[in-house]
């Protein structure tokens, strides 16, 4: 065989570029073998997209169609002659276990990982109609599975893959339940979600009657039945067609919608879990849902009564070209199948898809050439695909976008919430819900008419006019909001009336609740007392909701002016609160001094200017609790709060340890660290202002103190401030820390504080002249207010730079100096002894000055010893050689060696000097004298200390002891 990847099992399109919507639901597309087939089909079957076809020649093809260039070619082990030809084939849903069953009884086993079929001896001689699957869908072996015979027998069987030759595959068969109603044609086996993973649902169907059971299966130990229990303990729901019209020659089976596609963005909850089943009978197709709960016997009765009929008549009978039916026909439906939303039946050669929800045919047509035969109509339950074949040929029967036309049947039949689900256009949505609208407004279900109609097109003066009518003003609430959101941002003009619409039904529902309560409901029919504040509360719940979503649609003086006439305070101020109007909310209880109410919204606020703003009115009221909101906030300048301090100190009357401004600026002061003068100086003033009835400066004088040497405030400033207030501690401090001490003192004396006027004059210790000229004024002062000598000699010992000299002048002319004369007796001693002592030190210095005349006299005679051997101390060469330097410390060195190295060292006035006396002094630029005295001072300047022990040596301290081209082994111990 040859097969072409490029087109193989690809279904060929008559119609590209078709919309899908003008499309019919269902195509049936051939599919082109690009391989020649060497004998003709006789079964196949589909699953996971995994292709079997059984050939009459015994021969078995198995194509992956994610790979259709792989195919497996897999023979039986006996040729047809001997075993038959193949007559079915079942395929488990993963591919993964193939069952064979040929003519003459004969049934294989093949795994999806092996190429050879192994015979299942237990179930030899049995004609196999249908199998049931192990729910759990195994791979690696069957697990329980159920099999149904011709001979009415349904079996319970094990089968294991296994590579051992003389090893059977089947682990175990035992006969479970015998029918005698013939062929058993179709099984079916699912789990139940929630009752536990040992409760199953079993049914089997016959030509004439179909069984439900649901019941627990035993211990899954995979050595024997479980299934046995279930059919002991449990008796069957049966449906049963009547005994004259069951016709044994029509077909029957039992097949199982497919599973739903993990990929589709149109399924929802609820189409996800409950299948549906059909029963292919000689009545029609019994259809109906495979429904989950409850878990008893009474699930079989519950599906069946929901179950229907499509008539075999209603499907056999082929349609006119004029859109008339036919004269019946008594053709019989040879195979159906199932997908999500319709019936594929198989009829001769025509294949019909009918609704399964209204029974209507979508889909008839002729696709068999006339003398084909059809051998199977098969489903790929998990990759959602549908296949015809034929002895020769494969066809696949492909839906387009079936569930298009579902949400109209929904919405014919009042289902509006299926109906949306399936709607996939805004257009199809649209008029799902207002229909649904429509039908809820005609049963009195305002509200939820209200959500509908909200998400519709319907127009809205005829939807609000509706409900306005019937007296709905809740209803007529949500179907604004629900509007309002579908408008764009774009649609101001729109959005904005409709949200001012709805801020007058709030308020006006809001009002009526109060008017309820006030009244204690009583006259409410409807509400008690505790539901009115129950529904009072969640419409203010909702209006604040609403605030916060739509405050951008809002108009704000719209809104100010709506509430305010229903007088709604609490709504207004949340209203404001919400759109970030602090100016107006503090505004609002500023007016009505609702002073607690204010300060908690200020307290809130992060903008410096809505501080600045309200500070001076709070400050007068509130000041405590505002400066402690103040000194939280870090982002404030002190400065703009300044006018607010002084408005509150203007009007304060209080003591200075309760003053808040100041204790506002202390916190700025010492806690901020501010070094802006307008907060110092302000500081200053209100402690200088302040009207207190003693004079304690205490407070004042301490700031001024912290201020140090550097003062923030403005010294002229403070000064004329405590000039002008009496604050004489003060002054003379301020004057202190200017430095004018003499002006310091003056005031000092001036309001008689002879202490503080002392304390000044101390504080000039380090101008010694100005000290004794304050002191001189101090005592001046002190001398004047004296009644007698002995106060002015006690002061006189407080200053040790005063004489009594100095105060004589001070005296009155009639002191006799007998008062004194003691005083006086010491002064000349005094006197006499500071004479006596400078006396002494002429002569000690004298004394100096001869032995230094005798020490110059002596260096002129002043030699060194020079030994023969002696060496350079710089290049280790003979001293005597050239011309040398000795050194009192004995250090030795030639002159040019000594002059290189103080050049080196010498700092570059020194070096400069050097290299002009050596320039000039070489070159012969300098004769005579002055030569003379050049090379003095050359000598000089070389010699002036020696190299190896005075500050020279110091300054090569940091030099290391072994130098880069000097041999660092040799320093090695």
């Amino acid at each position: 065989m040859a097969f072409d990847p490029s087109n193989g099992f690809v279904a060929s399109s008559d119609v590209p570029g078709l919309a899908d919507e003008l499309l019919p639901i269902f195509d049936v597309e051939q599919v082109q073998l690009q391989f020649s087939i060497a004998a003709d089909f006789v079964s196949a079957q589909t699953a996971n997209n995994v292709l079997i076809l059984a050939l009459s020649n015994g021969r078995i093809l198995r194509i992956d169609l994610n790979k259709p260039e792989d195919i497996d070619d897999i023979d039986l082990p006996k040729k047809p002659t001997e075993v038959g030809v193949i007559r079915r084939m079942f395929l488990d849903p993963t591919a993964s276990h193939l069952i064979i069953c040929t003519s003459q009884g004969e049934n294989y086993y093949l795994h999806s990982q092996s190429r050879h079929p192994r015979p299942l001896g237990r179930l030899r001689g049995v004609s196999i109609e249908s199998i049931a699957w192990n729910p759990s869908l195994p791979t690696a072996s069957t697990r329980e599975i159920l099999i149904g015979g011709a001979d009415g027998n349904v079996y319970e069987g094990y089968i294991e893959h296994s590579t051992e030759f003389y090893r059977k595959e089947e682990k175990y068969l035992k006969v479970l339940h015998k029918l005698p109603d013939g062929p058993v044609t179709g099984l079916w086996v699912d789990t139940l979600p929630g009752a536990g993973t040992d409760t199953r649902r079993i049914m089997i169907s016959t030509q004439s009657r179909l069984f439900h059971l649901v019941g627990k299966v035993g211990k899954n130990d995979g050595s024997g039945s479980i299934y046995s229990k279930l059919f002991e303990a449990e008796q069957p729901v049966v449906h049963e067609l009547p005994r004259s019209t069951a016709a044994t020659a029509a077909a029957s089976d039992l097949v199982i919608s497919p599973d739903t596609l993990q990929d589709s963005s149109r399924l929802h909850d609820g189409d996800v879990n409950e299948r549906v089943f059909a029963w292919l009978s000689s009545h029609g197709i019994y259809h109906g849902q495979l429904l989950l709960s409850p878990f008893t016997a009474e699930l079989g009765n519950k599906v069946f009564n929901e179950a229907q009929l499509l008539p075999r008549a209603l499907l056999t009978t082929p349609e006119r070209a004029g859109g008339r039916r036919m004269t019946a026909s008594n053709d019989y439906i040879n195979a159906i199948a199932l997908t999500h939303w319709h019936i594929i039946s198989l009829i001769g050669d025509r294949v019909v898809a009918a609704n399964r929800l209204t029974g209507e045919i979508v889909y008839d047509q002729v696709i068999l050439n006339q003398g084909q035969k059809a051998i199977g109509l098969c489903v790929d339950v998990q990759k959602n695909t549908y296949w015809l074949f034929t002895s020769q040929e494969i066809f696949e029967i492909v839906p387009r976008d079936e569930d298009r036309d579902i949400w109209k049947i929904m919405l014919k039949l009042k289902k509006f919430d299926a109906a949306l689900k399936h709607a996939h256009t805004p257009e199809q949505k649209d008029a799902v819900a207002m229909a649904s609208g429509d039908y809820l407004l005609s049963k009195g279900q305002f509200n939820e008419a209200a959500g509908v109609y909200g998400k519709s097109s319907k127009p809205f003066e005829e939807v609000a006019l509706a409900f306005i009518d019937h007296n709905q003003p809740d209803a007529l609430r949500k179907y604004l909001v629900g509007k309002l959101s579908t408008f764009k941002k774009s649609y101001i003009m729109q959005r904005q009336m409709i949200a001012s619409w709805l801020i007058e039904i709030f308020m006006a529902k809001l009002n009526s609740l109060d008017d309820t309560i006030i009244t204690r409901a009583e006259l409410s029919e409807t509400l008690n007392p505790t539901q009115t504040k129950e529904q009072l509360d969640a419409v203010r719940a909702e209006y604040q909701e609403f605030v916060n979503r739509h405050k951008s649609d809002l108009d704000r003086k719209t809104v100010y002016a709506v509430i305010g006439s229903h007088g709604r305070e609490e709504e207004l101020l949340y209203y404001a609160d919400a759109i970030n109007d602090y100016h107006f909310v503090l505004s609002y209880w500023v007016q009505r001094e609702r002073w607690s109410e204010a300060l908690r919204v200020l307290q809130r606020q992060t903008d410096p200017e809505v501080f600045y703003r309200y500070s001076t009115v709070l400050m007068t009221h509130v000041a405590s609790e505002l400066v402690d909101i103040l000194m939280r906030q870090a982002n404030l300048e002190p400065r703009n709060l300044i006018p607010a301090l002084l408005e509150y100190d203007r009007n304060y009357k209080g003591s200075l340890s309760q003053n808040q401004a100041i204790r506002y600026l202390l916190y700025v002061v010492n806690q901020l660290q501010s070094s802006d003068s307008a907060v110092h100086n302000t500081l200053v003033s209100i402690y200088a202002a302040h009207p207190s009835t003693s004079k304690d400066e205490s407070a004042l004088l301490s700031y001024l103190e912290s201020q140090g040497d550097e003062p923030r405030f403005d010294p002229d400033f403070a000064l004329r401030l405590c000039i002008q207030h009496h604050r004489v501690l003060s002054c003379a401090h301020i004057y202190t820390s200017m430095g004018q001490y003499l002006q310091a003192v003056q005031l000092a004396l001036a309001h008689d504080e002879i202490n503080l006027a002392i304390i000044v004059a101390e504080r000039a210790h380090s101008n010694p002249p100005l000290r004794k000229k304050l002191w001189l004024a101090v005592a001046k002062k002190v001398i004047s207010q004296s009644n007698g000598i002995k106060t002015a000699i006690d002061f006189l010992r407080r200053c040790d730079l005063l004489k009594i000299e100095d105060l004589i002048p001070f005296f009155p002319d009639f002191v006799v100096i007998d008062d004194f004369k003691e005083e006086i007796c010491a002064a000349l001693e005094e006197y006499s002894r500071n004479i006596d002592s400078l006396r002494r030190e002429m002569d000690e210095s004298a004394a100096t000055a001869a032995n230094i005349k005798v020490d110059i006299a002596a260096l002129d005679q002043r030699y060194a010893i020079v030994e023969p051997g002696e060496r350079c101390y710089l290049c280790s060469l003979p001293l005597l050689s050239r011309q040398f330097f000795v050194f009192p410390c004995q250090h030795a060195f030639h002159s040019d060696c000594l002059g290189k190295r103080v050049l080196e060292q010498a700092g570059p006035g020194k070096a400069k000097r050097i290299k002009e006396c050596q320039v000039q002094i070489s070159r012969g630029l300098v004769k005579g004298r002055k030569r003379e005295e050049m090379i003095g001072e050359l000598d000089g300047l070389v010699g002036e200390a020696c190299i190896l022990c005075s500050e020279y040596a110091v300054k090569r301290i940091d030099e290391p002891f072994v130098k880069e081209n000097e041999d660092k082994e040799e320093w090695a111990l």
